[in-house]
């Protein structure tokens, strides 16, 4: 039996037995993340602290998250508004990474910029054959800031440097290789159903110890914190990286297209 929670906004949210899904639900934005994404994410993950022993992230069949909401972003600027909050995003990745659950992330089709940061935050990384994995933010001067120390602890710094600076997506054969992804499949869905019946079979108390072991035995991703949301401060103040994205989403350009000459 499954029980469907609907008081959220942002995302879905159901349960089946001790396992939670948790779909990230903002399918007119391209799945892209805003602070009430965040913010219900949260709460789920909150919740499901005291009870699940598997919390599966999801997104929608063609995109698993698109990263930051610009349009969203620099709305809010506009309005005087706080036009997001890394500190939160970042705490939310710490959740899935440290909370007593397995989390595992489910992408199917497109995981961009802060996507990739949602599924490299998981345990366990599972994906459809049609996955890529990008980090485009360098194209318009910004950087992946909270997103890199979460990638550098799963496929190590090297690789995290090349996709930060290729900006290319990474397919889902090649993220088998690097260890991005744990597991791929042409129907993803079976291939989760199966690692779901060993994954329940593991008890919620030996669970939480061990993450709280894996926890003590590295803060990396804690110390890396203040550096990551001071950096992403930075690189959302500067005028002149704004001033591409109002561009971009004015008119479509990206940052490298000239304006045609009248």
């Amino acid at each position: 039996m499954s029980a469907v929670m609907s008081a959220h906004e942002t995302v879905r949210v159901r349960h089946q037995g001790d396992v939670c899904y948790l779909q990230m639900y903002r399918p007119d934005s391209n799945n892209t993340i805003n602070d009430e994404m965040v913010r219900e994410c949260a709460e789920v993950l909150d919740d499901c602290a005291r009870w699940a022993k598997v919390v599966v992230l999801e997104g929608l069949p063609d995109v698993f998250c698109f990263g930051a909401d610009l349009r969203g972003m620099r709305s809010a600027a506009a309005q005087g508004a706080s036009p997001h909050d890394a500190q939160a995003l970042y705490a939310l990745w710490l959740q899935l990474k440290r909370g007593p659950f397995v989390s595992v992330a489910h992408v199917r089709g497109k995981a961009n910029a802060g996507g990739v940061g949602f599924a490299v935050a998981c345990d366990i990384v599972l994906c459809d054959q049609k996955a890529s994995f990008s980090l485009s933010e360098l194209l318009f001067g910004l950087l992946p800031a909270c997103v890199l120390p979460f990638l550098i602890d799963r496929v190590g710094r090297a690789r995290a440097h090349t996709m930060t600076l290729m900006t290319q997506p990474v397919v889902a054969q090649q993220a088998l290789a690097w260890g991005l992804a744990d597991a791929c499949d042409e129907d993803s869905d079976k291939l989760l159903r199966m690692q779901l019946l060993r994954l329940r079979l593991l008890p919620k108390d030996g669970i939480a110890r061990h993450k709280r072991y894996m926890a003590s035995l590295d803060d990396f991703l804690e110390a890396s914190r203040a550096k990551a949301v001071a950096c992403n401060k930075e690189v959302f103040s500067d005028a002149h990286t704004l001033s591409k994205i109002d561009r971009y989403l004015a008119t479509g350009e990206f940052p490298w297209q000239q304006e045609a000459v009248r």
